[in-house]
């Protein structure tokens, strides 16, 4: 599955996207089994799945976002929420000026709550997945985690991996399991006080065929957005 997009300017010029899809990854650790770039990985999966499926502009992905939680691992990389914030407005505004109104944010890092606010703050902007569609996703592919469970490098991020780009998950995920739910201070003290492993979730449970199931629902909700935004 190619990620990175190769359109041509005649390429998109002749598909008139009215919608475009902007993956939104993070540079942080996931475990020894998982590479740092899982949630690009995860992120260009799921925007590429969708510009197959439907009239949108595929972009490049933000590689790198608000990954502070992880801080304590070697290979982290963040950025502040002020400049992802302003680094999103900034492609939105330049996407209107050539004709494309609307922008999806198809984010693969739940530590990057301030794109929540970016959409509520603007016209034409959504949020994708939301926490229904990951839990409709979850049901569909049988995952057996709880999502407050299943938070990090766990049975679902494994998964998608393992179905999509199954040559960048190493050996050692069937025996990392580790479960955290009571992560009352992560905010304030960051993951590394609640796994020394980096792993919270059950990675040993994923499978490619969870994978592709979790993929296929997610494209299919995605539909509802273009509703949403009368496209």
């Amino acid at each position: 599955m190619q990620l990175v997009p190769l359109d041509t300017t005649t390429d998109v010029r002749d598909r008139r996207a009215t919608v475009a899809v902007l993956p939104v990854g993070s540079h942080e650790q996931h475990g020894e089994f998982l590479p740092l770039a899982t949630d690009t990985v995860i992120a260009c999966t799921i925007a590429r799945a969708v510009a197959d499926a439907y009239p949108v502009q595929l972009l490049p992905p933000l590689t790198i976002s608000c990954s502070q939680e992880h801080a304590a691992w070697p290979g982290t990389v963040s950025i502040s929420a002020r400049t992802l914030f302003s680094v999103v407005r900034d492609i939105a505004d330049s996407l209107r000026r050539s004709g494309v109104p609307n922008l999806v944010l198809v984010n693969g890092h739940g530590g990057n709550y301030v794109l929540s606010n970016i959409v509520q703050e603007s016209d034409g902007m959504a949020l994708f997945p939301g926490l229904a569609d990951w839990d409709g996703a979850r049901t569909a592919a049988g995952i057996e985690t709880s999502a407050d469970s299943d938070m990090h490098a766990g049975e679902l991020e494994t998964s998608i991996l393992l179905h999509a780009h199954p040559e960048v998950v190493r050996a050692g995920y069937g025996t990392s399991d580790h479960l955290a739910d009571d992560r009352r201070h992560l905010l304030t003290l960051g993951l590394a006080p609640y796994t020394e492993s980096g792993v919270v979730g059950r990675p040993s449970l994923a499978s490619s065929r969870k994978g592709e199931d979790l993929l296929a629902a997610l494209v299919e909700s995605f539909g509802q957005y273009l509703d949403v935004l009368g496209a």
